[in-house]
This record gives C-alpha cells, sequence and structure tokens, in this order.
C-alpha cells in the first residue's frame, strides 16, 4: 500500500510530544490550526491533511506502543505530500515506559544482576513472558488487561534501577540501557530523524522547543512536601552512571537536534519564556504560548506544503483527457499488483512460451478459480515481456476490465484502441526523440494524430469494434509485436466479453499476441471461439487446433513454496513459529495452496507465542474463514463499530475511497462516535473521531489494501474481491447496515412521484438496470401509496433570539413568504432553493421593526411599528414603495388589501371608507362606503370596485370615477368575508362570516344587482376563520373551527362537510393543487392532516417540528408557518400523488391473486372487494356485497371468484362482474374451491359443509363432520382436515369419511399436514412430538420419514410446504425462519433481522419471503427510515442466499408470492405493495402507473367499476 511523496494527494503529519507536557498545546492545534490549514490545502492545492496525533485520546490505555508509533512515523514519511513531522518539545522530558520487547539475553542479564543485589524481580517476571516466536527470542510484555501485584509505575522504577546496577557493574553498554531509558517524545524524534537521509528531512520536518524558565515557582515549591524516600535495596550502589531525565533531555536539546539543524537542515524553532520566581509557568502563560504556537505553526507548514507541493508539482497526474489519465492508471495498477507476486508460478514459463513462439496466432486462455492468482500472474507477465523478447521492442497493452471505473463496451473499445495509438507513437517517437518516451500527455487527441489509426470519440460499438481491428491489423510489425493483455473480461457487466473475442479477427494478425484470464465458472466467455468446445483441462497442441485458443490452467499453489513465502513473511515482522506449530501450519497449507491463504496465514500466526496453546482448529479452513477470523481480530482490536463501518464502505465504494473520504464518513457516523464518548460525557456536534485511530486501521488493513488512482484521486481498494464477498456477508447482509438495501429504499420512495418529477425516470432506470445486471434483487412492480410525504425544504431563521413567536405570516403567488415576528423582525422566503434571510428597512439611520404583513397578486404589504407603510412589488427589483394615508395616522389596523392593475386598494379595521393608492402615481383617493368595510375585491380588468361591509352590504365603485354604481345587502345582513367574481357568468357570490352564501346577478352595472338565490348553513355559526378559493376547479373551501365546507362554484351548491375530530377544532385549511383534498391544521396537534374529498377521511400526516399557526399555498408548494417561524415546504404534486394513490379504506386482509399475475383481489373487511390490474397498479373493479367480507377464494382457472359475506356466499364472473350465484342458508365459516374449480365446498362449525356446484349451486353431498384446517386433494376427490386428535378425508362425492391418519401412539396426535400438487396421492403430516410422516390417501398408508430433533418444533400457523414437497416451513420463532429440506432431508434456519411478522413460501420451492420488525438491540439509538421500519426479504432456498431486501413505509397485514416471483403485500392503511424477484437475466417486469393518460392525473377516483350484487338470493340452503 505504499506511495511516493511526490505523488500523494494528502498531507499527513505524525504529531510528536511528551504527552504529560503537551495537552494544551495540542488542544489548541487541534482545534484552531488544523481545521485552517486542511481548508486552506484543499481549496488551493487540492489536498487533504491528516494529522496523526498518538496520544489524543485521553484514555492512555489506548495510546500506542514504540512499535506502532514508528509504523506510524514510518506511513507518514512515505506516504506524506510535504512535512510529515510536526514536534512539540516542552520543558518536561516525558517518562519511558516499560519496554515491549527485551532480547533474552539482556532480560536475563537484568534478572541476575537485580537478584545479586537484592532486588525484588518477581513482579518483573510475572509482567514478562518468554517468547521464543519473535526475532530474535525475546522476553515480551503481557498485555495491560493482566493484573499484577505491582502497579506499573513501581515495575517502571524497578527495571531502571537494574538498568542502571548493570551499567555499574559493566556488564551493560550506556547506549543499550538509554535505549531502555528515553522517553516517548525522544525516541520517537530520534527514530524519525536520526540517521536519515538530508532529504527526508530537508523541508519535511518541524521542531518547536519551549524552554521555560522557573517553571515551578517558589509557591508550587513551598507547598510540594517531599515524600519520604523508601530506602530501596539497592540503594547502597552509585546509581549516577545512569543518565538521568535531565540529562537525557539536555542531550537531545542541547546536542541531537541542534546537530541535525547543520547537517540536514532541520527547522527548529526555540522559545524561551521566563515565568515569576513565585507564581511559575501559570496556566495564562501556557494559554499565551499556545496561541503564539498556533499562530507560527500554521504559517510554517503552509509555507512549507506550498513551496514542496510547488517543487514536486504532479504534471503527469494531471491528464486532461480521460483516456489519457486511464492509459496512467491502468499501467500504474498492473505495476502495484506485480509487487504481490510472491511466489514464481510453473504457469509463467508456458506463457513465456507463448509470448515468444512467433507461429501461434491463437489466444492464450489463463483459467483458474477463484483466489488462484491470475491477475497478479498477469502483471507480472506485463512486467517481463520486454526482457522475454530482448530481439524486438514490443507494445505491451494492459487493461484490467474488472477494475475499470467505466465498464461499458464502448469505453473498453475506445481505451484499447486509444492505447495501441499512443503506445505506439510513443514509441516510435522516442527513438526519435528518447524525452518523449511513455509521455502519453503529448498525444492530447490521438485522432487527430491519425484518424485512421484510432477512434473518435463519436463513434458507436460497431465503428470501434471495426477500427480495433484495423489497428491489429495495421500497426503491429515483426521489430514491434504488440501483446495485448485483457483481465477479468468474464467479469464485465452485461456479458459483452463473448462479443467482444467473437469481433477479433480469427485467426489473429501476426505480430498480434491476445492473453485472457477467465474464471473456471465464467467459461462461457470462450464459447466466442470457434468451433466451439469445451475448454480441455491441460494444455495440448492438438487441442489449440481444435479449439481455437490455447489453454493455461492455474493449478495450486507448491506447498513448500507457501511454507516458504509464509517463512519470508514472518522474518519480515520480525517472527517465526515453533516446530511444533510449524506442523500445524504445514497441515493447513496442504489442505488450501493459494499465496492469499498464506498471507492470512501470516496475519494470524504472526499472533502465537511460543507457549500459545494451539491445536488444528486454531487455523481458519480456507480462504473466507480466514478473512472472517482476521476481521474478529481487527473487531476486538479497534472495536466492532469502526471495524464494520469502515471495512463496509470499502466494500461499497465501486471505485474505492481515497483515505480523507473514509476518514471524513467515519467522522460523521454516529454509532462510531458513541464508542469514543467519554462515560460521563454527552456526544457533542463537533466532536470527532481521533485520525489516530483510522490510521492504525488502516495500517492493519495495509496487506489486503492496494492504494491506485482513479480519476485523479489516489484511493484504497480491496486486493482480492473476495474480502468484499465476506464483508457483505458479515456486515451487510443484515438490517444492521443499510448501504445494501439503499437502491431499494431510493426506489421505493421514488417511484410515487415520477410523474411529478419526470427526470427521476432516468435514475430509477439505471437502479433496475444495476439489478439486473447483478442478477438478482428486489424490484418495485407497485409502489404502496405514500403513508406521508417528505418535505423538501425545513427553513429556521439565523435568530440569536429564542422564544419568538410569528405574529403574521403572508405568501404571494410567485412562491415568495414573508413572516412577521413577535420581536418586530421581518423574515423572507424567496422560493426552492433558498434559505429565509432577514428583511431590513432603515428610516432615520434607525433599523424598523415591523407590525404586519398582506399580500395580494405579487404584492406584499409591510406595516411598520412607526406607523409606515411599504408596498413590494416582488416581480420587479426589490424596491419598497412608501404609502400614506392622511386619513390614517395610524397604520397598524391595516386589515387587508387588493391590487388592480395599477391601483391597490386598501381597507382599515372599523373604517368605512377604501384607501385607493396609484403604484405609479402615488396618488391616493377614498371609496365612501355605508359601514365598515371587510373585504373587497377588483374586477379582472380594474375597472370596478367590490366593497363588503359590516351589515352584509356590498358597494359597487367605478374605479376611474370614485363614483358608486349600486350596492346589494345579503337578508341575514352578516358580515360578508368573501366576494368572488364569476365574470364570465356576470355572477357575484357574497360568503358571509358564518358561512352563508348569496349569489348575485351584476350584468347590469348601472342597476342594483339582482339577487339569484341565497343558502345558508344553518346549524353553529361559528365565525369563519379562512376561505380558499380554486377557479380553475371551482371548488370553494370554508374553515370554521367546528367543520370544513366545500362548495361546488359552478351551481353554488354545498358539495360536502366535514367535521373536526372529537375534542379538536380546526385552524386553518387550504385546498390541494387539483382539488382531490384538503390540508388542515388543527389546534394543540403538530402535524398538518390531509383529507380526501370524495371519502372524507384523512389519508396523510404532514409533520412538522412545531405546533403550525398558517399554511400558504404557492403555484407549486404547500409552505407550513409554525409557530415558531420555522418553514417547511412540500411540493404540491407529491402532495396530489400521494394524497390520491388508491387504497382500501381498511386494512388489507387478504391478498388473492391470478395464476398470471396480471389480476389480484384484495379484502379489508368491508363491503367491497377490489379487482386490481397488476399492469397499471389501478382497481379496476369493486365488487360490493351488502355484509361485510368475511372470506375470499379464486377458481384455479380464473373464472370465478368466490366470496363469504354474512353468512351468504357470492359467486361472480371475474370477466363481466357479475354476481350469477348469491346463496343463504350456508352458515359457513370458510369456503374452499377444488383444483379443478367444478366444485366449491363450504366450511361449517355449527352445521353441514356442503360441497356445491360452481356454475349453478347445486348441492352435490354433505359433510356432517368438521374438519378444522380443511384442504381439497389435488386431484378433487377428498376434503382433508383435523378431527380431534387425527386427520380425516371425506369424500367430495359422497359426503363419508373414507380415509382415517391416526399416530400409533395414543398420546401422539397431528398438529399440521399439507397436500402435495405434483405428488397427488401424499400428504406430509406433522405430529406434535416431532414425528414426520407422509400419507398415502389412495391406500391408505403410511411411512414415518424422521424425527425433528428437539430445537426444532412445528407451529401450525407458520407450516406451508411447496408443491412438490420439497421445501417446508416449520416456524418462525427465535428470530428464524425454520424450514425443512425433504429434498436432502436437512433442516435449515435463516436468520432474520428480527422478529419475523409474516413468513410466505413460493409454492414452486425457489424462494422464501418474510417481513421482519428490527430488532429493538439493532441501531437501538437510530430512529431513521431504515433502522424502524419492517423489512421485507426474499431469500433462495437451495442454497439460502438473500435475493434482496425492501424497507416497507408502513405495518404489512398480508404476504402472498405467486408462481411468477411477485411479492404481495398488503398493509394496514388499505394500499398494496408488489415486489418483482430477479434471479435469472431477462427483463424485468415495471408497472406503468406513471405512463397512464390524463385522466389518472386528473381523478384517479373514478377509474373502478361497481359491480353490484343480486339484490337477494337466489339460493336458499335448508
Amino acid at each position: 500500500m505504499d506511495w511516493s511523496p511526490s505523488n500523494s494527494t494528502c498531507v499527513k503529519l505524525y504529531l510528536c510530544s511528551n504527552p504529560e507536557d503537551s495537552v494544551v498545546e495540542r488542544r489548541a492545534l487541534r482545534e484552531s490550526v488544523f481545521p485552517k490549514l486542511r481548508e486552506h490545502c484543499r481549496h488551493t492545492l487540492g489536498l487533504d491533511v491528516r494529522v496523526l496525533d498518538p496520544f489524543e485520546s485521553s484514555d492512555s490505555s489506548t495510546w500506542p506502543e514504540e512499535n506502532s508509533r514508528q509504523q506510524l512515523i514510518e506511513e507518514c514519511r512515505k506516504s506524506s505530500s510535504g512535512p510529515f513531522l510536526l514536534a512539540l518539545v516542552g520543558h518536561q522530558y516525558g517518562s519511558a515506559s516499560l519496554p515491549t520487547q527485551v532480547e533474552v539475553s539482556d532480560f536475563q542479564l537484568l534478572l541476575q544482576e537485580g537478584q545479586r543485589a537484592g532486588v525484588r524481580t518477581q513482579e518483573l517476571e510475572q509482567a514478562y513472558r518468554r517468547d521464543e516466536n519473535t526475532l530474535p527470542p525475546s522476553y515480551c510484555l503481557r498485555p495491560p488487561h493482566r493484573p499484577t501485584c505491582c502497579p506499573q509505575e513501581e515495575l517502571r522504577k524497578v527495571f531502571q534501577t537494574i538498568v542502571s546496577l548493570c551499567v555499574h557493574n559493566g556488564v551493560m553498554s550506556p547506549k543499550t540501557a538509554n535505549s531502555y531509558c528515553r522517553s516517548a517524545l525522544d525516541a520517537d524524534l530520534r527514530f524519525a530523524l536520526d540517521t536519515r537521509p538530508d532529504n527526508e528531512i530537508i523541508r519535511r520536518c518541524l521542531v518547536y522547543v519551549h524552554k521555560v524558565i522557573n517553571a515551578k515557582g517558589e509557591i508550587k515549591k513551598s507547598c510540594m512536601k517531599s515524600p519520604p524516600q523508601q530506602q530501596s535495596e539497592a540503594a547502597t550502589f552509585d546509581l549516577g552512571t545512569t543518565p538521568t531525565d535531565g540529562q537525557l533531555f539536555s542531550e537531545l536539546c542541547d546536542h541531537f537536534l541542534p546537530g541535525l539543524i547543520g547537517s540536514s537542515q532541520l527547522l527548529v524553532y526555540t522559545t524561551a519564556t521566563e515565568c515569576d520566581r513565585r507564581h511559575g509557568y501559570t496556566t495564562a502563560r501556557r494559554r499565551g504560548y499556545a496561541e503564539s504556537l498556533c499562530q507560527q505553526v500554521f504559517c510554517d507548514l503552509v509555507g512549507l506544503i506550498d513551496s514542496w507541493n510547488i517543487s514536486h508539482s504532479r504534471d503527469g497526474s494531471q491528464l486532461s483527457d480521460a483516456l489519457a489519465r486511464e492509459q496512467a492508471e491502468q499501467q500504474e495498477l498492473c505495476d502495484s499488483l506485480s509487487r504481490l507476486y510472491d511466489v514464481i508460478r510453473p504457469e509463467e514459463e508456458e506463457v513465456r512460451a507463448y509470448v515468444e513462439q512467433s507461429e501461434r496466432q491463437r489466444p492464450l486462455v489463463v483459467t483458474g478459480g477463484p483466489c488462484t492468482g491470475k491477475t497478479v500472474l498477469m502483471a507480472h507477465c506485463a512486467q517481463q515481456i520486454k526482457s522475454w523478447l530482448p530481439d524486438c521492442d514490443p507494445v505491451v497493452v494492459t487493461y484490467f476490465c474488472h477494475l475499470s471505473i467505466n465498464q461499458s463496451p464502448k469505453h473498453l473499445l475506445s481505451s484499447l484502441c486509444y492505447q495501441i495509438v499512443v503506445r505506439y507513437h510513443s514509441e516510435s517517437s522516442s527513438e526519435q526523440n528518447p524525452n518523449n518516451f511513455d509521455d502519453p500527455s503529448c498525444i492530447t487527441q490521438p485522432w487527430e494524430y491519425n484518424t485512421n489509426c484510432s477512434s473518435s470519440p463519436n463513434m458507436c460499438v460497431s465503428e470501434l469494434k471495426e477500427r480495433l481491428t484495423s489497428l491489429l491489423s495495421s500497426m503491429p510489425s515483426t521489430k514491434q509485436p504488440l501483446v495485448l493483455i485483457l483481465v477479468g473480461l468474464d467479469l464485465m457487466k452485461g456479458n459483452f466479453g463473448p462479443e467482444f473475442l467473437d469481433s477479433l479477427p480469427s485467426p489473429l494478425p501476426h505480430s498480434v499476441k491476445l492473453i485472457l484470464t477467465v474464471s473456471s465458472n465464467q467459461t462461457q466467455v470462450l464459447q466466442a471461439f470457434k468451433p466451439q468446445r469445451s475448454p480441455p483441462q491441460s494444455v495440448s497442441k492438438g487441442s489449440e487446433k481444435e479449439l481455437g485458443y490455447v489453454c493455461v490452467p492455474m493449478g495450486l499453489v507448491d506447498r513448500k513454496q507457501c511454507v516458504k513465502m509464509l517463512a519470508t513473511l514472518l522474518s519480515s515482522s520480525g517472527r517465526r513459529v515453533t516446530s511444533g506449530q510449524q506442523a500445524l501450519v504445514n497441515q493447513a497449507l496442504t489442505s488450501c495452496r493459494l499465496t492469499l491463504y498464506a498471507r492470512l496465514l501470516h496475519l494470524h500466526t504472526s499472533l502465537w507465542h511460543s507457549d500459545s496453546d494451539v491445536t488444528e482448529s486454531s487455523l481458519p479452513d480456507g480462504v473466507h474463514s480466514s478473512i472472517s477470523a482476521f476481521l474478529d481480530h481487527l473487531e476486538q482490536k479497534h472495536g466492532p463499530f469502526i471495524v464494520a463501518r469502515a471495512l463496509s464502505l470499502l466494500s461499497l465504494s465501486r471505485t474505492g475511497l481515497t483515505e480523507a473520504e473514509l476518514a471524513d464518513l467515519l467522522f460523521c457516523d454516529h454509532k462510531v462516535l458513541t464508542a469514543y464518548v467519554p462515560q460521563d460525557g454527552s456526544l457533542s456536534c463537533d466532536m470527532r473521531v481521533p485520525q489516530i485511530v483510522v490510521e492504525r486501521l488502516l495500517l492493519d488493513l495495509k496487506s489486503f489494501l492496494i492504494r491506485r488512482t482513479v480519476a485523479g484521486s489516489h484511493v484504497l481498494s480491496w486486493v482480492s474481491r473476495h474480502f468484499k464477498l465476506v464483508v457483505a456477508k458479515r456486515y451487510l447482509g443484515s438490517q444492521e447496515s443499510s448501504p445494501l438495501q439503499l437502491p431499494s429504499v431510493m426506489e421505493t420512495s421514488l417511484l410515487p412521484y415520477l410523474e411529478v418529477f419526470p427526470a427521476l425516470e432516468g435514475y430509477v432506470g439505471k437502479m433496475r438496470q444495476e439489478r439486473r445486471d447483478r442478477g438478482t434483487g428486489l424490484g418495485v412492480v407497485l409502489f404502496p401509496s405514500p403513508s406521508s410525504v417528505p418535505s423538501i425544504q425545513c427553513l429556521k431563521r439565523d435568530a440569536k433570539t429564542e422564544g419568538v413567536s410569528v405574529r403574521e405570516a403572508a405568501g404571494t403567488e410567485s412562491g415568495i413568504v414573508t413572516e412577521i415576528m413577535d420581536d418586530g423582525e421581518a423574515w423572507v422566503w424567496k422560493g426552492s432553493g433558498c434559505e429565509i434571510v432577514k428583511l431590513s428597512l432603515s428610516c432615520e439611520q434607525k433599523e424598523m421593526k415591523f407590525a404586519g404583513v398582506k399580500s395580494s397578486g405579487h404584492f406584499l404589504l409591510l406595516s411598520t411599528q412607526c406607523n409606515k407603510l411599504f408596498l413590494w412589488d416582488v416581480s420587479g427589483p426589490e424596491m419598497f414603495l412608501k404609502v400614506e394615508d392622511p386619513l390614517k395616522t395610524t397604520v397598524n389596523e391595516v386589515e387587508g388589501f387588493v391590487a388592480g392593475q395599477k391601483k391597490i386598494f386598501l381597507w382599515w379595521k372599523d373604517e368605512c371608507f377604501v384607501s385607493v393608492f396609484d403604484v405609479s402615481s402615488e396618488i391616493l383617493t377614498h371609496f365612501q362606503c355605508q359601514s365598515c368595510v371587510t373585504c373587497s375585491v377588483c374586477s379582472s380588468n380594474g375597472l370596478y370596485m367590490y366593497c363588503g361591509q359590516e351589515e352584509g352590504t356590498v358597494s359597487i365603485f367605478d374605479t376611474n370615477t370614485g363614483s358608486l354604481l349600486g350596492s346589494c345587502s345579503n337578508s341575514n345582513h352578516n358580515a360578508v368575508a368573501l366576494i368572488i367574481l364569476c365574470e364570465e357568468m356576470w355572477e357575484m357570490a357574497c360568503v358571509d362570516r358564518t358561512g352563508g352564501v348569496s349569489l348575485w346577478d351584476v350584468a347590469a352595472k348601472r342597476n342594483p344587482p339582482r339577487l339569484v338565490t341565497e343558502s345558508f348553513t344553518g346549524g353553529k355559526s361559528n365565525d369563519i376563520l379562512n376561505m380558499d378559493y380554486s377557479h380553475e376547479i371551482h371548488t370553494l373551501l370554508v374553515c370554521q373551527s367546528h367543520q370544513v365546507a366545500l362548495w361546488d362554484t359552478c351551481d353554488w351548491e354545498l358539495w360536502d362537510q366535514f367535521l373536526a375530530p372529537q375534542g379538536k377544532a380546526f385552524t386553518h385549511a387550504v385546498l390541494s393543487q387539483d382539488g382531490h383534498l384538503f390540508l388542515a391544521l388543527l389546534d394543540a396537534c403538530p402535524l398538518v392532516l390531509v383529507w380526501r374529498v370524495s371519502t372524507g377521511e384523512c389519508v396523510l400526516s404532514l409533520k412538522v417540528n412545531n405546533q403550525p399557526c398558517k399554511l400558504i399555498k404557492t403555484a407549486s408548494d404547500v409552505v407550513c408557518v409554525t409557530l415558531d417561524g420555522v418553514l417547511t415546504v412540500w411540493d404540491s404534486g407529491m402532495i396530489d400523488v400521494a394524497g390520491t394513490a388508491p387504497k382500501m379504506g381498511c386494512g388489507v386482509k387478504e391478498v388473492v391473486v391470478e395464476q398470471t399475475g396480471e389480476w389480484f383481489y384484495t379484502s379489508d373487511g368491508s363491503e367491497t372487494v377490489w379487482r386490481w390490474r397488476l399492469e397499471t397498479g389501478l382497481p379496476h373493479d369493486n365488487f360490493l356485497h351488502d355484509g361485510p367480507v368475511e372470506k375470499l377464494r379464486l377458481s384455479p382457472n380464473n373464472f370465478h371468484l368466490v366470496t363469504l359475506s354474512a353468512g351468504e356466499i357470492y359467486v361472480w364472473l371475474t370477466e363481466t362482474g357479475q354476481n350469477i350465484l348469491r346463496m343463504s342458508g350456508s352458515r359457513a365459516t370458510d369456503i374452499l374451491i377444488t383444483p379443478n374449480s367444478n366444485f366449491g365446498v363450504s366450511i361449517s362449525k355449527r352445521g353441514l359443509s356442503r360441497v356445491w356446484k360452481l356454475a349453478h349451486g347445486s348441492i352435490v353431498c354433505s359433510i356432517n363432520s368438521y374438519l378444522s384446517g380443511a384442504q381439497v386433494s389435488p386431484e378433487s376427490t377428498f376434503l382433508i382436515g383435523l378431527r380431534r386428535r387425527d386427520l380425516l378425508a371425506a369424500s367430495l362425492w359422497s359426503g363419508s369419511i373414507s380415509k382415517r391418519f391416526s399416530c400409533v401412539e395414543s398420546s401422539e396426535h397431528v398438529v399440521a399436514f399439507h397436500t402435495l400438487s405434483d405428488h397427488q396421492d401424499f400428504v406430509v403430516v406433522m405430529a406434535a412430538s416431532g414425528a414426520v410422516y407422509t400419507w398415502k390417501v389412495t391406500e391408505d398408508t403410511l411411512c414415518r420419514q424422521f424425527q425433528l430433533p428437539y430445537s426444532f418444533h412445528c407451529q401450525p400457523q407458520d407450516f406451508q410446504m411447496s408443491r412438490d414437497g420439497s421445501y417446508a416451513v416449520l416456524s418462525t420463532d427465535d428470530e428464524a425462519i425454520n424450514l425443512l429440506d425433504l429434498s436432502q432431508i436437512r433442516l435449515c434456519s435463516f436468520k432474520a433481522e428480527g422478529p419475523v411478522v409474516k413468513a410466505c413460501l413460493d409454492t414452486t420451492g425457489c424462494y422464501a419471503a418474510y417481513i421482519s420488525q428490527p430488532s429493538t438491540t439493532v441501531e437501538k439509538n437510530c430512529g431513521c427510515y431504515v433502522h424502524a421500519r419492517p423489512v421485507l426479504t426474499v431469500v433462495r432456498l437451495a442454497d439460502g442466499e438473500r435475493i434482496g431486501s425492501v424497507c416497507l413505509d408502513k405495518n404489512p397485514l398480508t404476504l402472498v408470492v405467486c408462481e411468477r416471483q411477485f411479492v404481495f403485500v398488503g398493509f394496514e392503511d388499505g394500499s398494496v405493495g408488489v415486489y418483482s424477484i430477479v434471479d435469472v437475466e431477462g427483463e424485468e417486469f415495471v408497472g406503468c402507473r406513471e405512463n397512464l393518460n390524463g385522466c389518472f392525473k386528473q381523478c384517479p377516483f373514478n377509474t373502478a367499476l361497481s359491480r353490484f350484487p343480486l339484490p337477494t338470493p337466489n339460493i336458499t340452503w335448508p
């Protein structure tokens, strides 16, 4: 995973410090410098900044030990783009910790000298253990979690004492002793700087030394009591030969660092702080130094980074052309993969022989199973080909198809054409000018170089194929042969491999060699070679000619080679294994001879100690088990949450993630963050996961990650796809991790709104195509009606004051909303995509406070607390026109205004006049009325003004002359609240404040209006709260506290009235965009409720964050204003779609599907059964009954629908919807239809069960005994059911009991059974003891198959069986589905994500579908959509693989799987969802509700035809 600094896109700094003396400084740098530095580098240089502070955690037990710190320093040195070390040297040296490893000779010497001197060494011996597996053999410090009787500090003192003794006695050198005495600061600095080349220090390291004089101060000294000196057992020795901390500190600061300043130009900044002798180094002084340090560090780092990146500019990586960039990335990928070639493979010689032999004109195909090393072998061979062909100058083009970010056929062909042309051009140019060699940037557009030889970006696939063939034939030569290596062509999406190979010339042109890799399970790609034959098992000259290609099968690696490779890896990490352990390793490598397995064994065995108790089970058997064990180790070391998230993110990313992206994603993960919250703390908004945590995890993963360049970014990706497979199964196959479900979540969320946002169709289409390319998944065929609508914006004021409420709010037709707050502030939202901003107006250099706002058309009228009025035309520039009326000294009582063409008309509270303001001339006049004005309206041409007044009078004025043209009054003299002009009808409607309507004829302008009709609502006479009139749909909504009334304004008839829920009152209501719904607010209800007009039911609830106070409609949106001023915005079209989606009145209790899947039927327990057409997703017929429908059955031939309602049986013809039979007197509790579709069976608990003809209802026979759980035999001859403890079979011809199944033991009884459609004579019987029988009914013989174990039991309510008897669902307890596989006589258990709510077995025995409720222990802190809702999952029974999962946004009641691989789910809100199982290549069924004609959009409630029943029963049974 190495990367050179010049190619890196990250500045990675190791922060070196004494953790005890730098807490304040490091926190200041973290908070003020590093974020600012990160922003600077990202914006100016395109670099990320990562700072690794090994001591960032407050828990010292998590600090990395010395070896880990050295690895981190080395990683920063290798991969940082510029400086890699930032050191803070304070005034304290720091204490040395116990060494983690001491060589055996040194440790025994320490023990020997200590014991001679009388020092107790027992605790030291307990703290260390001898480990022969280290190189050299050493004593290793035991893990800190193993307690000893001696504290860590005491052990350290004992150790240092003995070291001093050894030096004093001359048995240990001072240099060795010093290595045991150095602090973490000293050790890290020496590792980073000592004996390093100058280019690794110059401009790459920064050291800040802070010398503090009089740090302790006299007060502190006097307060410190000297502890009594304990007489050490070695106190008689002179310990002066071992340097003290002060001496070591002085040597570091005064000799080591200054020496590097001259020799290596190390940047060292020294600051001295002299403190007051009395107070010493105070907190204030430390903070002051920290502030100055931050300023200095920022300036120095910016200068170093900028200068480094200018001198190391990455010209080669900034290729502007995508194909040129990809060529460089493919070459870089080849180089990286070739370094993984650890074992020499014999197949390399076969590849070499193929390349060297010029007479072979057929491709070479390297085949092999998973992890056999095909990709690495090809990368290695690509590096060797030039040395294999020394007499010519070969052009080698290597392309890793499955690792390309664009796997389309067109891109593959374009890239190959480009690389061939560029390579040949660069080769020829290099002969003339060697400086141009391997510089693809010199050709920006190769088709400009030679249009006959390369490709144009506008070419289609067929043209590109021809161009590639032309290039293969024309450009290679004997001196410059072409070797084309295609890796992973068989793994490309869309199965393009055979098509590509078929287009190549056969045989290959001279001087062209083609090498392919093909997986053993993907050999269908080889069918492109003619003649079509199965691939051979080995290479032979005869088979080559017959097959059309040379085959090289990749064998397993020789075991000795694997053992040697493992020994080399262990040695490089300073480890080995004992001879006994080696025997186990040899045994493991015998069973799995793969290099990846050997690499994984290196990780496991490097954790062994010589005294580890290892057995055969200590080593995982196989690659996947080894990866899983590796993940166990990572979770134990780093924590399960961060490991699961990090590995999931790496696996889910198609092109890989940069280190910065991975870190940022982990930093914002709530669950990862919670693991780093102090026990007594809480999760804060600025809290981040320490970067050192991510870096240490990446260090442990580096053996299995590869760094590569993708689109100019350096990303991390798995070196083997098998890591992805294990991670997906471990972390991504459950509800715990939702990213794999994201496409399904997005699809189910977007589908309902495709007709609102047509642009989403392309996005949904891509998700469906990806599912088809994968070959598995769950698609949405029919989306259930949404239970809510997501808001498109939620806007909160950026205000400093809290507890302020909205005083008034208004919106214009164009979508501008203004709200006035109690504190006088005005806030404006200018439409979708904009934020809410504060409106500020000043008068006499003083900001004005606002008092109110009104709206009309595209005008807003703002009143201020200083009695001023301002008019704002929002359609023009942002200008405010001052409106002044000499008759009004206070303007806070403006009741409203209306806008004419060039004038506005204002009316005031308790005033009898209307102020007329000319916008262009700013002249103001008045219209005088008879009583106080309550409302006004202006004609569309602006010539007439209608003024409603307090006494029920309406006055009509000529706006040009101001003269009164006429007046009229309603009969009840209630104040006029609204005037509606129907100008095309010359009518005027007046609505009074109680909701009464008066209609007037106003055709004769010079004559008084003539009353046409009056209508008063009666009942309660509550005042109107608000009204909403829609001219387009001719509807008027009148909202009062107790009801919402709707008027048809065409005929001015009261259409309907909707009462408020009991104990509640309406506060505001508006019509939806199309008028099929209305939205309303209720008092003390924090929701916006949506009612369906046609049924009067509440169909949606829209969530807001506080008590809503007003709804504002704009041209495309609905805005809710809450009491605290938050604006929540919904798209009107989305509300219409969600609110008008078809669903039954109650929860769906039963779903019956035709065998074709084209039609299905639903029942909700009401009097109606709906017949749906799957293609449209709409109900087509409504079958009405005179009572609630209890049972629903469909004949197998789909001709008859049989229902049971209020004790009567209805028989319907499905094609015509005719009710042909209505039978009473049956006393039935259930109904069945025989498989031959000829007879019906009514089951009665208290009467006779009858068999009758389906066509005309005549009774065939009666059955006296009640059989529970009855089923009709597949051949339609018996009714089989339970009676007491036995299973009985009654003849459908005579009604008599013909057969009986009784258990042998008297205490045994039958609990469940199932008939088998594919084996008509047999019934599978489950006994209470767990015994499984097969009963051949015709011969009345039985066979006991086997006994279920005690842990498995059969739950009768869950028992289901496939029609061929291969699978049976036994139970759904313990968050699992337990199945019986009769085909292989085995028991299976599928683990669910939580308690299983519903389960259904596919009758064909291919799939099982189940719905689970997420467990409360999973994501218990998360209430998001994915983790809080039920999940529908489908599994393949043959291998237990999960096909797909879909989150359900509401509670399910029914679950049905039909033969056409459709899953039907009925929900408690009356809606139905249908999902398709995609498990084969082919087209996915897609419903086309979004493609219906306009009639659905206009009125979705008139699509279903009502099918009425016979008025009375036509058959009555005795």
